[in-house]
């Protein structure tokens, strides 16, 4: 479909006026850069001599950025460690300008950070520090009761799972019920752990291969990927569900309708963050007045830009703008 400047420029306007809620598992992404000369005598590995060091927010926070970035206004909601990690995470959530009212602050369990060593532009490795275990029902239920205080104005949900822990059944199921009780649109970007359990969801984005994981055999055509979406759609109750294809671009399926959406990719440098970008975009736009093919429409093209930069990086809604009013 053809989205011409005027109506992205609408819908720009509009999402100013919105309000997202993020809720799921909080992440801080930090890259040490450096240079390759040599390799180890200790073993068969490069030596990578750091010539810097940076903190960008990820996960849950890096869709509460895109978010932001778009010009709606953010509430995060998630879970962080007591330590340095975690007021780091902090410090960067005000800088970027949202709401970190919602981030309960817990004493047993680390802020999850990834590391990535990048050298010469290339990942050489990635160290993560986490905890996946599962929150307790009392962490559920007062992360669930802070929500509920802080749903003032809020138009739209965005539940993150990256199989961190945080998005319990319990606190799914939570969820989605205070948004249908007040009437609250509901996205989700999940994963594999917790994939059914986000019944009567607005809008469900697994890609491809966790929709294979789920249904437990291969979507290798067009005509049996349409098939499966239907089938996790009907399943879930859930009024849309987007595919995510990687380099295939995505399918939409809504209604009796499917729409195939060819990748706006010119240029691959790295595709973390490209997840949270879409599921970001195309919540903040429904929130904003756009229908489903609209926003799915937007989201590829902010995913486009975003896969062309290294690391997660947050859609900057003016790069939006410049690539939407790009012909074919």
């Amino acid at each position: 479909m053809h989205l011409t400047l005027e109506r992205f420029d609408l819908l720009a306007s509009e999402m100013n006026r919105r309000r997202i809620a993020v809720v799921g598992d909080v992440m801080l992404d930090r890259y040490l850069w450096g240079t390759v000369e040599r390799i180890s005598p200790e073993a068969p590995v490069p030596v990578v001599l750091q010539t810097g060091e940076s903190l960008n927010l990820g996960g849950a926070a890096n869709v509460a950025a895109n978010v932001a970035s778009l010009g709606a206004s953010a509430l995060l909601v998630g879970l962080i460690g007591d330590d340095p990690s975690g007021r780091q995470l902090l410090e960067l959530v005000e800088k970027s300008g949202f709401e970190a009212g919602g981030i309960l602050i817990s004493d047993d369990r680390p802020t999850s950070v990834k590391t990535r060593v990048i050298a010469h532009g290339q990942h050489v490795v990635r160290i993560d520090r986490e905890s996946t275990a599962p929150i307790d029902d009392a962490t559920a239920a007062n992360l669930l009761n802070r929500l509920a205080l802080l749903l003032e104005g809020v138009d739209a949900f965005i539940l993150e799972d990256y199989n961190k822990g945080l998005l319990t059944p319990q606190l799914i199921r939570g969820i989605i019920t205070l948004a249908k009780e007040r009437g609250i649109p509901v996205g989700v970007d999940p994963k594999h752990t917790n994939f059914w359990e986000y019944k009567g969801a607005t809008l469900f984005k697994p890609n491809l291969r966790e929709l294979q994981t789920a249904l437990g055999r291969s979507l290798g055509s067009e005509e049996l990927l349409v098939s499966g979406a239907r089938e996790a759609r009907d399943r879930l109750e859930v009024e849309h569900l987007l595919v995510t294809r990687g380099e295939s671009g995505m399918a939409l399926v809504t209604g009796q309708e499917v729409d195939f959406i060819p990748t706006r990719a010119r240029r691959v440098h790295d595709v973390s963050g490209a997840g949270d970008t879409v599921i970001a975009t195309l919540i903040t736009a429904l929130a904003a007045g756009a229908n489903v093919f609209e926003a799915a429409h937007i989201a590829n093209h902010a995913a486009g830009v975003v896969i062309a930069e290294l690391g997660a990086v947050p859609i900057q809604i003016r790069e939006l703008r410049r690539v939407v009013g790009q012909p074919g």
